[in-house]
Parts: C-alpha cells; structure tokens; sequence
C-alpha cells in the first residue's frame, strides 16, 4: 500500500495521500494548499475519496473543509472536535471502510482532547498508524494549546496514551505522525519523520518513564514556544476556513499607491534576504524574508486581520499567497509592482540599517551600544555575546519598553534572519541607529569572539 508524504519544511509537518485499492486514495490531515494533493493523485490515476482529520490542528490551516467542497471525498473529523462544515463525525471503536480497505479509529487524546489515530489495514503487510500527534518519531506533540487549565489533564491524557492507545498494534507497525522535527506542536523529535512502533517502543524518550507524574512533570519541561498565532488556528479549523476561491488576490500597485495603502492601515511585509532589506527599504516595512519558515514568523509577528502590502524580489505570489493563506490571512491589500528600484527611481522615502561584521559590531559595543539577542531562551542559554539583552523576536513589539532607546542597538540572531525582522520591529516602534551583526551568532563564533555562557 503506497504512502506518498508531503513535508511542509517550515511548519515541520507532514500530510499523507495513501493508496487504497480501486484506484482510490486516502488523505490524511491535508493543510490548506490542496492543489498539490489533486495534482499528485492525478498523476498517479488516483481519486482522492476520503480525507481524514486526526485533530483539529494549531499550527495551520486544514484543507480538509476546501477538500470536501472540491470533491465529492468523505471527509472525516472526529465527533467531539464539533467541526461546523461538512463531514463525517467519527467516533473511537469505529471501522471504517473505505474503498474495502479497513480504517480503525483510536482514541488518543492529549495534544487535543478529541484527538484520534487511524490504523489502516491494508490487503497484506503490516499496519499503518497515522498518529497525527499523538506520537511522533522521537517524541509527542504539547498539550498546552487548548487552555491553561486543562494542560495537566491532557498531559496525563497524554501519558495514557502513549501507554495504551496503540498497545495491540505489532513493533513492525509503520508510524506515519503529522508532527515532527521543526514543528512547534512538537516536544522532542528527531529530524525523521516516520518510524515503527518497535524502534519508537525501544528508542523514544516519551516512552521511556512508566511513573505517570514523572512523566507530566518532565514532559511539561520539553515544550517550545508558542507562535502566537496557534491560538487562533482551532478556531478557524472547527468553522471551516474560506474557500480559496472566495478570498481575492492582491492587485500590482505602483509605488504612490502601495504608499497610500500603507498610510491608510496596510502593514508592508518585505519578503527579500535581510541584506536587501538592510540595505535599502520602504519605511515601515516588516522584515520577513520569504524561506521555508515564513509561515511561521508572519503569524507569530503579524496580528490576523492585518491587511497586507507585499515587497517581493524572486518570489512567485501565488507560493507568498499559499504560505500566508497557510496561517489564516486572507486580507490582501497589494504588491508593489515594480519593486525597491521603481520606489528608488521615483524619489520616494528609503530606509537602511547597517549591516557589521562581528569585529565592527564588538567594537560598537564596546563603545556603548546595546546588544539585543532575539534568538529563545535555550540558544541563548548556551552562548550569547556579553553584556546581551535576550527578547525573542516572537516577544519583541511586546517587550519593546525593555529595549533601550538611548543608545545605538546591535541586534543579533543565530545567522542573521531574524535579527533582519528584530531591526524592522524596533525601526516600527520608533528605534534609530540600528544595526545587525552579519551572520549572527554564527558569524560571531567563527570570528573567535568570545560568548558568555
């Protein structure tokens, strides 16, 4: 039984377009750019007749609800996620049949309280168990997404789970998680994404305590940040997101107008490298360079109805419209055609910040600037430039009245992205003389200056 992964690098997550028989096929947990789910079962002459939602997901927008109104699929949620679009309400103890092909559902509550796990059973072979987050490759998923006064409950939920849940499943059970590796859901994890229930039974650590309080106690411990936009993504899930055809594009502007819809309220997001951005932008803008993990940091910086202007270089709008689509905006107010050189040809207002390399940076420190590491608290825990302020970028417009303001700012991160974004946020709140060490902590490092630990 073939099982084609889709890894979303930044998001760390992954979806599953599994074959049945018949030519039918299985999805699994899909997010919102299903495009790519139709284009693959067509090219393998397969029809999608069944979407499965283990969760109700925090950290992206679900395809499921676009999936079943594009197709005539059955899409299944679990009952008590009480999913207001169209679907299947399944309970745990059901077996599906899907396309003859067995589909057990399983409780396995604890990232979510309605969370459930599908074993499909296929002709011959041994069992696959897509786990969503109930158990991952070297770990488990939080359980600190719901609210604060239920994570002991679901994290003991947890804990039974992982003990029981998938007990009478054999060790050479394929595990196929949703979460994994650079997923902020995850707690633990390696860089793999699928495993066996035998490796996961004698390798992962979320397996390894049989005291359940021990268990709650460290498996508290193990959690991530929060990107502040995971609490808004259930709801969204639980209604239904718009469909894609009724969220409308946004339209090229010439420099005057993406002005005028900056002034009128539109955020600008510049999405090239940091060096361009430091180099020369439009005031105003947020720095938050198109890579694997935009998704990610749009929603944690950005509030969700935002309307937003965009400043590309090489990046295709319609990937820049998925991935922002991905984490729940939908306003879109423009792009600026033409780019930074017909804003720099028209005469219109540029911005800069510098760009030093580690021993110019040291020495502006020396000389009475301020440090300000906006990697998280771990990375910082283990080495950091002296003398260093540390607010995450994710907590930084929050935090900014701990940020000097008499004083030049040296703002850092481990390579230099983020810290592209720190200098945009304090630019915003009214922040001059900034500056980036370029290459970060890295660059730091290898230059052979000393960190404090």
């Amino acid at each position: 039984m073939n099982v084609i992964p889709f890894v979303h690098e930044g998001l760390g997550n992954s979806s599953y377009l599994v074959e049945l028989t018949d030519g039918g096929a299985l999805l699994v947990d899909p997010d919102r750019s299903i495009d790519r789910y139709l284009r693959a079962a067509e090219d393998r002459g397969l029809k999608i007749v069944a979407v499965a939602e283990t969760h109700l997901h925090a950290d992206f927008v679900s395809g499921a609800h676009e999936m079943g109104t594009r197709t005539d699929a059955r899409v299944f949620v679990p009952s008590d996620a009480d999913a207001a679009f169209p679907h299947v309400a399944i309970e745990s103890g059901e077996t599906l049949a899907v396309e003859g092909v067995a589909i057990e559902v399983i409780a396995s509550p604890g990232h979510t309280p309605e969370h459930v796990s599908y074993v499909v059973r296929p002709p011959q072979g041994p069992p696959l168990l897509f786990s969503g987050g109930s158990l991952l490759v070297g770990g488990a998923a939080r359980t600190d997404l719901i609210a604060a006064d239920r994570t002991d409950e679901l994290t003991h939920l947890q804990f039974q789970t992982l003990r029981g849940a998938f007990s009478e499943l054999p060790d050479e059970a394929a595990l196929y998680p949703t979460h994994g590796g650079g997923s902020f859901c995850s707690a633990g994890g390696t860089g793999e994404r699928t495993s066996t229930l035998g490796r996961e039974r004698a390798e992962s650590p979320v397996l390894a305590i049989d005291d359940e309080q021990e268990f709650v106690l460290w498996f508290l411990s193990t959690f991530p940040a929060i990107p502040a936009y995971f609490l808004r993504m259930r709801d969204i899930n639980q209604a239904g997101a718009r469909l894609r055809e009724e969220i409308t594009g946004p339209p090229p502007l010439a420099p005057a107008e993406f002005a005028t819809a900056r002034d009128g309220g539109a955020l600008i997001v510049d999405l090239r490298p940091p060096e361009a951005y430091m180099r020369e932008h439009v005031p105003g803008a947020l720095s938050v360079p198109f890579r694997d993990e935009y998704a990610t940091w749009l929603g944690w910086l950005v509030e969700l109805e935002t309307r937003l202007l965009f400043v590309r270089g090489e990046q295709p709008l319609d990937r820049v419209l998925d991935e922002s689509l991905l984490v729940g905006f939908e306003r879109f107010a423009g792009w600026l055609d033409g780019g930074m050189t017909r804003w720099v040809a028209e005469g219109l207002p540029v911005a800069t910040a510098n760009l030093l390399d580690p021993a110019a940076a040291q020495q502006r420190i020396s000389d009475g600037a301020a440090a300000i590491d906006v990697r998280e608290p771990d990375e910082f825990a283990i080495g950091h430039v002296d003398s260093a302020v540390n607010v995450p970028l994710g907590s930084l417009a929050e935090r900014i009245d701990e940020i000097p303001d008499d004083r030049p700012l040296v703002v850092y991160c481990a390579a230099g992205v983020r810290a592209a974004g720190g200098v945009s946020i304090l630019e915003r709140a009214g922040r001059e003389r900034l500056y980036s060490i370029d290459g970060g902590m890295d660059a730091w490092r290898a230059a052979g200056l000393a960190s404090r630990v």
